[in-house]
């Protein structure tokens, strides 16, 4: 009889040693799919949907905790679905990186052509003997000190977007476009390029 009484905490241990296994596998199986599939998309997702990513290593972090506390269950909770939301996640950048892409064919499809059209306008205007009505030298010298400010600002933008960073490209160049309209303006042209009587 005793006997049989000092096995049962044995057999309780033994119990708990093995559920505790049951746990801690599929745990540590959910933390490195996890982790695998957001270092799959890590790159783009720091760069496109940076708090997102942040949330998704807080959580693996989380989980990671957890199992090395030996929480099992609780980092398979954390853990079960890090694999779907990185894949999410990983979507969400995507999406937001084509948008960026969509932002800046638009204006590095019209900007330049603007550009174009006031730098030629100014050099008809620097070469004339007398300026149109409504015009004079301050106002014309403005409007060439704004177009260098635009063409250098762009050159700039341009030069980020190359080097891979669209969110900061895409936000310097997109005021460029309204500042090119305000000079073409000063100049008596209208944004589609036609321009004032000219200079005589």
């Amino acid at each position: 009889m005793l006997r049989t009484l000092r096995l049962v905490p044995v057999a309780a241990l033994a119990l708990l040693v093995g559920c505790t296994d049951a746990a801690k596998m599929p745990a540590d199986a959910a933390i490195k799919a996890g982790e695998a599939a957001i270092q799959g998309i890590r790159a783009e997702a720091t760069k496109f949907v940076p708090d997102q990513m942040k949330a998704l290593d807080d959580t693996l972090a989380r989980a990671k905790d957890q199992f090395g506390k030996e929480d099992y269950k609780g980092a398979l909770e954390s853990a079960k679905d890090l694999a779907q939301k990185a894949k999410d996640i990983g979507a969400a950048a995507a999406a937001k990186k084509d948008e960026l892409v969509k932002a800046w064919n638009d204006v590095s499809g019209s900007l330049p052509k603007m550009i174009e059209v006031i730098k030629s306008r100014t050099d008809i205007l620097s070469q004339a003997k007398k300026l149109p009505a409504g015009m004079d030298a301050g106002k014309l010298q403005a409007a060439k000190d704004g177009l260098a400010g635009v063409t250098k600002s762009f050159d700039d933008a341009t030069a980020q977007f190359k080097a891979g960073a669209l969110q900061e490209a895409v936000a310097a160049a997109k005021p460029l476009k309204d500042k090119a309209a305000e000079i073409m303006g000063m100049l008596g042209m209208e944004a589609g390029g036609a321009a004032a009587p000219a200079a005589k």
